[in-house]
């Protein structure tokens, strides 16, 4: 499960809410720090930080993950 920094700039602008805690708690971190620095450099750092969560917790992120990849 991989994303695109295009479907993260999205995810970072948009306002879904997600089933896992810890997913949703980090996305409202990232948004935050988007808001505040909406670069490429925000969102490139902010792709890889969604990427290394799903890689690690993919398994549980199978609802979730279907949410991003409408976007």
């Amino acid at each position: 499960m991989q994303i695109t920094s295009q479907k993260s700039e999205k995810l970072l602008c948009g306002n879904q809410s997600f089933s896992q805690l810890g997913f949703s708690m980090m996305v409202t971190r990232l948004r935050g720090a988007y808001a505040k620095d909406p670069s490429q450099t925000t969102v490139q750092k902010a792709t890889s930080e969604i990427n290394t969560f799903l890689t690690k917790f993919g398994s549980i992120m199978a609802n979730d993950y279907a949410i991003i990849q409408k976007l």
